[in-house]
């Protein structure tokens, strides 16, 4: 297949339909060639939008389409098991939204079918491919800050704090919902990156907006999804890293990544609240010196550059994912770093439910 287009069906059409199509159809080796959604209508009308050949309103019909390849699944978290599991088990390659699914025994039922499949998967961990975000990884590996004190991570965000937005899946901890799933998951997985494996962790999730207005009925509904996670983690190495997520504050700082070592300190982070990606900079200090901003060196640079700030780290996450096609392996961040994700996120509600520590078992 090396050189050759790679057939794509794009199973999802809110962040599908925003960043995996326009991601997808910028992209040498990748063509879209088939859009779901249950509402056939509404496949249809998506296809037309977007020159897409074949619309579809089940997954089997997507499977079933012969010059189909792969399959990019960016639905709901309590969707990804099942559709997945469809895919892969028909042999169609594989890029994932997080988080991988509901929880770490789905993850690891995906990761070992891809493996019994052959089929080479990918999870859209975006953060490891946006340019800040490479530089600060460089200047660790090059041991810029020494060994480590303390690791703090801010990811203060608005888009859940108007208690008027209406309730839907993302308020339902049984469907995946809440921000340890849609932000502690990324989080979880760039500390493996950056940083190394986890020893052990204390989580406490709490619910702000304890109920929203369902327009299906017509009545308030119940949340019990977290909207603020305050988590304790210590790494392998014994460094302590203290983490805030919350989805409800309003003018939130952003998101930042605090890390203070022996020989230095590195701060990256961005204010940005209605583009998560664009706005990201990095600040560093040697010991006994004033913070100041780092240049970003020129090859870390995207090569595009969209209004949208997640569609050029997606594409880079699709240049991985072609990659590993081309050589019949997977590579990170794939099946096997979302298991990891996923366990640490499945351990951070046990530690929220039994209110202890929880150690990390290897996997």
């Amino acid at each position: 297949m090396t050189g050759s287009k790679i057939g794509v069906a794009v199973v999802g059409t809110g962040f599908g339909q925003k960043v995996h199509i326009p991601g997808l159809q910028a992209h040498p080796r990748t063509e879209v060639v088939a859009i779901y959604h249950r509402d056939a209508q509404k496949a249809q009308a998506i296809a037309h939008a977007h020159q897409i050949p074949h619309a579809c309103s089940t997954i089997e019909e997507v499977l079933a389409l012969p010059n189909l390849d792969a399959v990019s699944i960016s639905t709901p978290p309590f969707l990804h098991f099942d559709m997945a599991k469809t895919a892969i088990d028909a042999g169609k390659h594989l890029l994932l939204e997080k988080p991988t699914a509901l929880n770490v025994i789905q993850a690891k039922d995906l990761y070992r079918r891809s493996l019994k499949n052959r089929v080479v998967t990918s999870m859209n961990f975006e953060f490891r491919f946006v340019p800040a975000w490479q530089h600060f990884a460089d200047l660790l590996v090059q041991n810029y800050v020494g060994q480590k004190r303390l690791i703090k991570i801010d990811w203060l965000v608005s888009s859940r704090a108007d208690a008027s937005r209406p309730w839907n899946w993302y308020a339902c901890k049984d469907q995946g919902g809440g921000a340890l799933g849609a932000l502690g998951s990324h989080t979880f997985d760039y500390i493996a990156w950056l940083f190394g494996e986890v020893d052990r962790l204390t989580a406490s999730l709490s619910t702000a907006i304890s109920s929203r207005f369902d327009p299906a009925t017509g009545e308030l509904k119940p949340v019990d999804s977290d909207d603020t996670c305050n988590i304790t983690l210590e790494l392998i190495d014994g460094t302590p890293c203290q983490i805030c997520i919350s989805s409800v504050t309003a003018q939130g700082r952003g998101h930042w990544i605090e890390v203070y070592g022996d020989r230095g300190t590195l701060i990256l982070g961005s204010d940005n609240q209605k583009d998560y990606v664009h706005g990201f900079k990095l600040w560093g200090a040697p010991i006994g010196q004033e913070l100041v901003e780092l240049e970003i060196p020129p090859h870390f640079a995207f090569k595009q550059v969209f209004a949208d700030g997640r569609i050029a780290p997606f594409i880079r996450v699709v240049d991985q994912w072609v990659l590993g096609i081309d050589r019949q392996e997977s590579l990170s961040p794939s099946l096997k770093e979302g298991v990891y994700s996923q366990l640490l996120m499945d351990l951070a509600h046990e530690s929220n439910e039994t209110g202890t520590w929880v150690n990390v078992p290897q996997w």
